[in-house]
């Protein structure tokens, strides 16, 4: 409590903020979540306790929302991909107590515009992958989720690659993410990064989360997500270049 204390009103409300607009990206693509929270998290505190939060939301809303999607998850893709972040994600949480926080938001800033060139100038057409490909492309996922929390970037694109139903690409997306943040909860818990403020912290958070999760569907099955994304995509790229040069000018 004394951690939420410390905070204070004003960067709780941005906090919550930040969480319900990230959970309707979400639900309207199947990713995005730690893309647009994160650049802003690391604003406000230090990087372990952000990427714990944007794990431990990750894997609450994941859970909350399997019984929807699961049964769409394609299992081939899903086995290699899981052993990929795994491997990956214990890699990766090694590497984040080495960062500083400046360092931390300019990886931040520059995974979240790679992934916004990536998804606004990639077009791929869907082809079969295989579990070498599926096992390799989430090995990186994993890396970047044990250090910045934002496994996406790789695996968004192998989704769209090689899934050509939308619904299964969704799908294999939202569980994979929710099967990243189990496992980068497990290695910040190896690490001692999980605390009591963490619980306390998440409690607080889920219920935007959860608000942002079924506003985003309601909005997703009345508009569609098609002239939400790229407007999506413009502004996680802007907050990219905006958290790349707060670092920068650290």
């Amino acid at each position: 409590m004394e951690f939420l204390a410390a905070l204070g009103p004003g960067k709780l409300l941005l906090i919550w903020t930040v969480i319900l607009i990230a959970a309707l990206l979400r639900a309207f693509t199947g990713f995005g979540f730690a893309l647009a929270a994160m650049p802003i998290f690391a604003l406000i505190m230090p990087p372990t306790q952000a990427v714990v939060l944007s794990a431990s939301l990750a894997l609450g809303i994941g859970l909350v929302t399997a019984p929807v999607y699961a049964h769409q998850v394609p299992l081939r893709c899903a086995v290699p991909m899981s052993i990929g972040a795994v491997l990956g994600t214990f890699a990766g949480a090694s590497l984040l107590l080495q960062l500083t926080p400046e360092h931390f938001r300019l990886g931040i800033g520059l995974a979240v515009i790679c992934a916004c060139l990536a998804l606004s100038l990639y077009r791929p057409r869907p082809a079969p992958g295989n579990a070498a490909t599926a096992g390799a492309v989430c090995v990186l996922s994993g890396l970047l989720n044990g250090i910045f929390a934002i496994p996406g970037p790789p695996v968004i694109v192998y989704a769209l690659a090689t899934q050509a139903e939308p619904a299964r690409a969704r799908a294999l997306l939202l569980g994979f993410f929710t099967v990243s943040a189990l496992v980068a909860l497990t290695a910040y818990s190896a690490a001692d990064l999980v605390g009591w403020h963490s619980l306390w912290l998440f409690l607080t958070a889920f219920p935007v989360m959860l608000i942002g999760d079924r506003a985003g569907l309601v909005l997703f099955k009345r508009y569609g997500g098609a002239l939400y994304r790229r407007v999506a995509i413009a502004a996680l790229l802007v907050i990219g270049i905006v958290t790349s040069a707060e670092a920068l000018l650290q």
